[in-house]
């Protein structure tokens, strides 16, 4: 397939070249951006689950949000308000913000565009996304200008690196991307609601309603997924789908437990933050998902720590110069190894049936 990307068409993200800067130097805990197979979604037959996929749709057009994202003068001297380590830890926080939601702007436009003709109804959902991703970069974009500063799209276009997923990957990663999306969004305006003498930006006002743009993108994934049962049903599906959360879940974890100054600035404790959300995300995904993971055992959690301390060794190690390359692998290669092994040993943990769970609901 052809890995062509669209330019950014966003007015929210036109920008003035002083202001302009290029994003920071990629990681696996940072924001990616994904292709897919173009021609394997334009054939999707939504029968199976066309009225739901039809109803999400009929949502997308109220485009419940089209008046909301506005920057206003309660803006006004905000940035200038912070101390300098507060200031910097903010402008990362929008930094990393602007490329997620523009890569999931990058992806969505792509596939409306490119499958327009064949399959309308699913073409159309993908735009709605994307307008509602470009109203999101946008308007961080517009809050970073607040501290003189602004991220290239045009530049990140055209110069990130882009990861092939195949589609059904592209369903798992996405849905669960959103919804984890919401539960940490919505997790920190109620917060905020609670404690505003934490709130560092009128930014966070706009959470409440920017989940439900996050909530309602997941359902959609969630009535796509229903359409193609062979994302749900068979062994090997039921792997794929602890994968995913296992992926999701721990890349949130151990970047936010090793990068703690963000919530620290919110007066958040970034373990029983993200423990919330995981525990909130796993229930979601129970909703659709065959199995999800046991969240609840404490070596879930032990496990995590494991791969932490080491991370924490590596980077170290990664500081100290005055040892050979080969030494300073053969130190390094117990912690990769231990690394390995607690990854392992989580994924093959007994997930949790979701027909049982709701079983012993009902």
């Amino acid at each position: 397939m052809s890995n062509t990307i669209l330019k950014p068409d966003i007015d929210s993200g036109t920008v003035n070249a002083s202001s302009l800067k290029p994003s920071k130097k990629s990681t696996i805990l940072t924001p990616r951006f994904y292709t897919t197979d173009v021609e394997a979604i334009a054939t999707i037959d939504l029968r199976l689950n066309q009225v739901e996929v039809e109803a999400i749709c009929q949502e997308f057009r109220k485009d419940y949000n089209k008046r909301h994202f506005v920057r206003n003068e309660d803006f006004e001297g905000v940035a200038d308000s912070l101390d300098p380590e507060t200031r910097q830890v903010f402008m990362d926080f929008l930094e990393q913000s602007v490329i997620s939601e523009f890569s999931g702007f990058l992806l969505y436009k792509e596939l409306s565009r490119r499958i327009k003709n064949r399959n309308p109804l699913l073409a159309e959902c993908f735009a709605h996304l994307a307008r509602d991703e470009a109203r999101h970069a946008g308007f961080l974009n517009k809050v970073m200008a607040d501290f003189n500063l602004q991220l290239d799209l045009g530049f990140l276009t055209a110069n990130k690196d882009y990861t092939y997923f195949q589609p059904k990957f592209i369903f798992y990663a996405t849905y669960l991307s959103e919804k984890i999306g919401y539960w940490r969004y919505i997790n920190v305006y109620e917060y905020l609601e609670k404690n505003p003498n934490k709130k560092l930006s009128p930014l966070f006002n706009y959470f409440k309603n920017w989940c439900q743009d996050e909530n309602r993108h997941g359902d959609f994934f969630d009535a796509l997924m229903r359409s193609q049962p062979y994302t749900l049903r068979g062994p090997i599906s039921y792997l794929w789908c602890r994968f995913f959360l296992l992926a999701v879940f721990a890349t949130m974890y151990l970047r936010d437990v090793a990068n703690t100054d963000y919530y620290a600035a919110l007066g958040l404790d970034p373990r029983e933050y993200d423990k919330y959300v995981i525990k909130q995300t796993n229930a979601s995904a129970a909703r659709i998902f065959p199995v999800v993971l046991n969240v609840n055992d404490p070596n879930f959690y032990r496990r995590l720590e494991r791969i932490l301390n080491n991370n924490k060794i590596l980077s170290r190690l990664d500081q100290d110069s005055s040892k050979l390359g080969f030494i300073m692998k053969l130190r390094k290669l117990p912690l990769w190894i231990s690394n390995g092994a607690e990854m392992m040993k989580l994924f093959f943990s007994e997930p949790v049936s979701t027909a049982t769970l709701c079983s012993s609901i009902h």
